[in-house]
């Protein structure tokens, strides 16, 4: 397999002779609002550019997976670029009727028995944040998903949530031996993170030690509070800096 990060949380995953497109967030940098922030940062957003072109990243695309309908993931950019009748994976009914809403035809929703040209692919749960916020109707529900095909490794996407007994029961039922995991512990004004921190991080890799472990979402929206430097020098100083990558965007990684 290859995996390769764009940007945020979005990742061309080439796997078992298939390219998957996850969470396309395509709008030009700068031209989207800022979030509300607990780190005060009032950039407008996305704070970077994409680091290849949208033709290239759309050329041959077999599938794209949208793990949940936040702006970051799936964006009016990707409705607008993204053919229509491209297949789709999404979580849930309710996103499938937003999706389709947006043009698209060829819309399907995950569960533990998806299966497409062969790859197995498994919806998984997640949290997006702890504690009172999870109440805020924006915060919404999300998933993830496990890759499985008899010719390559198992390969794990969290998707946008923290760390908790539903990761390790996903980590201890597959067992997979790639894993990718949100990482930029985005927080809003009302505290708590949203996505996995550097601890969380450490606990995935404590969970399935033998496991490489590639980190997103980082750097992209104006609310993240943990920087790809940070995260770098904290796996080098736990020893683990050989389990942990931390790519920039458009970095690529074949296991």
């Amino acid at each position: 397999m290859n995996i390769q990060l764009i940007r945020n949380a979005t990742l061309v995953v080439r796997y078992a002779g298939k390219k998957f497109l996850v969470d396309p967030f395509l709008a030009e940098q700068g031209t989207l609002p800022p979030l509300p922030s607990f780190s005060k940062n009032e950039r407008r957003n996305p704070l970077v550019r994409l680091p290849v072109s949208i033709d290239d990243l759309l050329k041959d695309v077999d599938a794209i997976l949208v793990t949940h309908l936040h702006f970051d993931h799936f964006d009016d950019a990707a409705k607008e670029a993204l053919p229509k009748d491209v297949k789709m994976f999404v979580q849930n009914e309710e996103d499938e009727t937003e999706v389709k809403k947006a043009g698209f035809q060829n819309v399907e929703v995950l569960t533990e028995r998806t299966s497409f040209e062969g790859i197995r692919l498994i919806k998984t749960k997640g949290e997006h944040g702890r504690g009172e916020i999870l109440k805020f109707p924006l915060i919404g529900t999300v998933c993830g998903v496990v890759f499985e095909h008899p010719d390559e490794k198992t390969l794990y996407v969290a998707g946008d949530t923290v760390w908790y007994e539903a990761v390790r029961e996903v980590i201890a039922t597959h067992k997979p031996e790639i894993i990718v995991v949100n990482g930029g512990d985005n927080q809003l004004p009302e505290g708590g993170s949203l996505v996995m921190g550097k601890d969380d991080i450490y606990e995935t890799h404590k969970a399935a030690p033998d496991a490489k472990i590639v980190s997103v979402h980082m750097e992209a929206v104006n609310h993240w509070t943990l920087s790809r430097e940070e995260l770098r020098n904290f796996v080098e100083a736990k020893g683990i800096s050989s389990q942990v990558f931390v790519p920039d965007d458009g970095e690529a990684y074949s296991f």
